[in-house]
């Protein structure tokens, strides 16, 4: 049973946030969207299937499941998306059936979350650049985590309509020597390097490597050996000594990084005329938020040559909330139903 077709829609419907790392599932009631109860937090890898994660949830709350509204890692076509960051192709009819036959809506993650922005009260946001917003302009948001995820915002007349992009898999632009170099680092890796690649987790860790290996900056030994200790490179460890102030390659890599991250947050504002504002997203982005706070990041975002001053009265907001895709999956659904 599709959405466009029921008369009804539950009181009471699951929606899930599914990303590369891991998922937010919870149950909501559609007409209070910040009312999340029964939140779950799992692991994604450890799930041969989102069929097969979605059900380990429901299993729980069976009695209570009647339709669910999900946004998923990666584009949805038709009926299916085939997650970027993920040996999983996310088939609806699959969740349908997994959930009993109940309705099923899916979106891509980062248009869910651009969905809950409008939701989120001002204690849930931090503001990087005041600007100037226009009402009636476009709006986009970029999100850093386990990949880099883009979305834009069009204002239709009225109200902002979310819409997903893939821009995070657009081809890095480097603006500097130093950077050309880093692209050079990446392709010899990767062969096509998207953004992505730099402007991530596993970015910043590249970043960290390219410092390490081609510029050959030195690692302290107790760095090294924490990130060893883990399987991939942790994130986590590098930001942390960077905002800590305590290694050098670690700042110039969190510093490195936060310009690139400007610099196609700048880029994206261009390309959908997003003069209604930009907002930052993602895992990474409340973790260095001291970071994206030093004028690094605005620095990067407005060096856009004739398109400076444009640029420069664009708000730049960031979201504080890790449930926002939930909130954004339950108002997706009550408005389609």
């Amino acid at each position: 049973m599709h959405c466009g077709i029921v008369a009804w829609w539950p009181d009471v419907i699951l929606v899930g946030d599914i990303g590369a790392t891991k998922a937010t599932l919870a149950l909501v009631d559609a007409a209070r969207p910040l009312a999340v109860e029964h939140v779950a937090k799992l692991a994604s890898r450890d799930h041969a299937s989102a069929a097969d994660l979605i059900r380990s949830y429901a299993d729980d709350h069976r009695d209570k499941i009647h339709a669910a509204s999900l946004g998923v890692p990666g584009p949805v076509i038709g009926d299916a998306a085939k997650a970027t960051n993920l040996p999983w192709t996310i088939r609806r009819a699959d969740i349908e059936r997994c959930l009993g036959g109940v309705p099923v809506l899916m979106l891509n993650d980062l248009e869910a979350s651009g969905w809950g922005l409008p939701l989120l009260p001002p204690d849930r946001i931090a503001v990087l650049q005041e600007g100037v917003a226009d009402a009636r302009g476009n709006g986009a948001l970029i999100a850093a985590g386990t990949g880099l995820g883009e979305a834009g915002l069009f204002w239709d007349g009225t109200r902002h309509i979310p819409f997903a992009s893939e821009g995070g898999h657009a081809d890095l632009a480097p603006r500097t020597a130093r950077e050309i170099r880093l692209l050079e680092f990446l392709s010899k890796r990767h062969g096509h390097v998207s953004w992505e690649r730099a402007v991530s987790g596993a970015g910043l860790v590249n970043v960290f490597e390219f410092l390490r290996d081609v510029e050959g900056m030195a690692v302290p030994p107790a760095l090294a050996a924490a990130l060893e200790r883990e399987t991939k490179h942790d994130p986590s460890l590098v930001s942390a000594a960077a905002l800590a102030e305590r290694v050098p390659i670690a700042v110039e890599a969190l510093d490195m990084f936060t310009r690139l991250y400007g610099a196609e947050a700048g880029n994206l504002a261009l390309k959908v005329t997003a003069t209604g504002g930009v907002w930052l997203a993602g895992g990474i982005s409340p973790k260095i938020l001291p970071k994206l706070r030093d004028g690094t990041f605005v620095a990067a975002f407005v060096d856009k040559g004739r398109f400076r001053d444009m640029l420069a009265a664009i708000p730049i907001r960031l979201v504080l909330d890790e449930s926002t895709a939930l909130y954004g999956a339950a108002r997706y659904a009550a408005e389609r139903c």
